[in-house]
């Protein structure tokens, strides 16, 4: 059976619980408005305090060394703003402290200021170094050698002197210094290159006349020397060039006795027609016989027409046929060396046969290429030198040539400089000799080479990291000479203008600007000079007074 509940019961139920719920609703609203309101209010109240705290500091935060050197109860130090030391030992606002030596102002000869070759009395030694002579004629060749990049001789940076607070704030700034030494220095310009035969040493040899490969005398690698038979040749031209030789010896030798019997009859028995037919026909036998003796010079082969006029017909003919072959003969006694026509294939030069393209048996030609003779004492090597560099070569400046998988490089000369420049490439070409006693150079090898400009064995150098560009000069930055008397001692870095030389590896030689024994900094050295340009920023330009 359905309960039936009347109307006034319900209300008395229902209306506390809507009554409680209204309530909480009202309080959980309330916490979370405040709850999204506090971060809001935290982050208003801390930028009202900054900007409180920034108009009271004229906007300026502490300096790290106010932060980190002073404590509850530690004395203040007045601050250099400027130098960033303390103002009681800043060398720079009391001049006193550190007294700045004699400025001898620019050196026009090397281009830097308070020049030490002229002055060592600036260098950071504690003894004044002794300038030699030599040191005078290095800067001046290296100098004259090339275009170095310029100083303003206006620029006032060399007066400065960077300050640290102690050896400590030093070694924290990460600072490192290196001593100034004397090393080789070597300035070149560097080029690939490509070895190959002296071409004043290599033949390409081929026979005179066309034929058939008879013999051949010498393989690759063997050594010839001039006018060594390399191998035979069995031409016919050659035959025939002996026959008419003999021809016109036996013509002569007529034409001969026909003007000497005439002579003897006298005058008045012969008539004058004949006597100067025959005397004609004897020149024209003597013409026979140079032209056949040329014709066998032209083939390499020479002779000797007065002996063979000494000799029997007979002896003529054994003469001519072993005609340049003789030592062959002599050596071998072959018969089948009787032939008349073989032409000795000889070695033009001194040397090694470096190829040899034709066997026994074979037809060449007087275009074939039959053998190559070089002499590999001697070898060439080609350079590519850039345009720009090209300049500066000079026949007879030595070459320093490493091949390509050689453990010692080849010392020569400079014999050639091109007087084009490739099309392609843009480079020069410029050519060396280079000794090859050993044979350790090859044809057709790369490498490296090496033009030497200038070598100095005693220059001047220091680290490459020590040498800055400050925007008008090339500088570094050199440890005083009292660094190290004592704790209290200023720790003074001066600014030293420098030329500089060639750079080899890590070191780069200075020209003028430092002395052996000084002290410069290296690692670490940029922080020195930013601390230079944050002067000068403050300052205006140091380039004019």
């Amino acid at each position: 059976m359905a309960t039936i509940t009347r109307p006034d019961e319900v209300d008395t139920v229902s209306s506390a619980p809507l009554t409680d719920t209204a309530a909480e609703c009202r309080r959980v609203g309330l916490w979370s408005r405040i709850r999204h309101a506090t971060p809001t209010a935290a982050v208003i109240t801390l930028l009202a305090g900054l900007a409180a705290w920034g108009h009271t500091n004229d906007w300026k935060l502490p300096k790290f060394s106010a932060l980190a050197g002073e404590g509850v109860g530690a004395k203040k130090v007045a601050w250099c703003e400027e130098h960033g030391v303390p103002e009681a030992q800043c060398v720079e606002c009391n001049p006193d402290l550190m007294p700045r030596g004699p400025d001898y102002g620019w050196c026009a000869e090397h281009g830097v200021h308070n020049c030490p070759l002229h002055h060592p009395d600036v260098a950071q030694t504690k003894e004044t170094p002794v300038v030699a002579r030599s040191d005078f004629e290095r800067a001046a060749a290296a100098l004259a050698l090339l275009d170095r990049r310029p100083n303003n001789s206006a620029c006032k940076t060399y007066r400065r002197r960077i300050q640290f607070a102690s050896f400590d704030a030093v070694k924290q700034a990460g600072v490192d210094v290196e001593l100034v030494e004397r090393q080789p220095i070597t300035e070149s310009i560097s080029s690939n290159g490509e070895v190959t035969y002296d071409a004043t040493r290599f033949a390409n040899v081929s026979p005179r006349v066309a034929g058939t490969i008879w013999r051949v005398e010498k393989n690759v690698g063997d050594g010839v020397r001039a006018g060594e038979i390399l191998a035979l040749v069995d031409a016919m031209p050659v035959g025939q060039a002996k026959s008419e030789l003999i021809d016109a010896l036996v013509q002569e030798s007529l034409q001969q006795k026909t003007v000497k019997r005439f002579e003897n009859l006298g005058q008045g028995v012969v008539a004058g027609r004949q006597v100067i037919e025959a005397e004609a026909a004897y020149e024209k036998a003597q013409v026979r016989v140079l032209a056949a003796q040329q014709a066998l010079s032209n083939l390499g082969l020479t002779v000797n027409v007065d002996k063979l006029r000494a000799l029997s017909h007979e002896d003529q003919l054994h003469e001519l046929r072993h005609l340049g072959i003789e030592e062959l003969v002599e050596n071998e006694g072959d018969p089948a060396l009787a032939t008349a026509n073989l032409l000795p294939i000889r070695s033009p030069i001194d040397g090694v046969i470096v190829a040899r393209e034709v066997v026994a048996g074979e037809v060449v030609d007087t275009s074939r290429v039959i053998f190559k003779v070089a002499d590999t004492s001697q070898m060439w090597v080609t350079l590519n030198v850039p345009l720009e560099e090209s300049k500066q070569l000079s026949l007879g400046l030595p070459v320093r040539f490493q091949p390509d998988g050689g453990s010692e490089a080849v010392n020569g000369k400079l014999s050639w400089i091109s007087t084009a420049v490739d099309s392609k490439t843009r480079m020069v070409q410029a050519r060396a000799e280079l000794p090859n006693p050993d044979g350790r150079l090859r044809d057709e090898t790369f490498g490296a080479g090496q033009i030497i400009l200038r070598e100095a064995p005693e220059a001047i150098v220091v680290p490459t990291e020590a040498v800055h560009w400050e925007g008008c000069c090339q500088l570094v930055f050199v440890r005083d000479k009292h660094f190290f008397d004592s704790p209290d001692s200023p720790k003074v870095f001066h600014v030293r203008t420098v030329r500089l030389g060639a750079k080899n590896g890590n070191y780069t030689e200075i020209i003028a600007g430092v002395l052996p024994g000084e002290v410069v900094a290296t690692k670490g050295s940029d922080v020195l000079r930013g601390q230079l340009l944050k002067n000068n920023l403050g300052e205006g330009c140091t380039c004019v007074e």
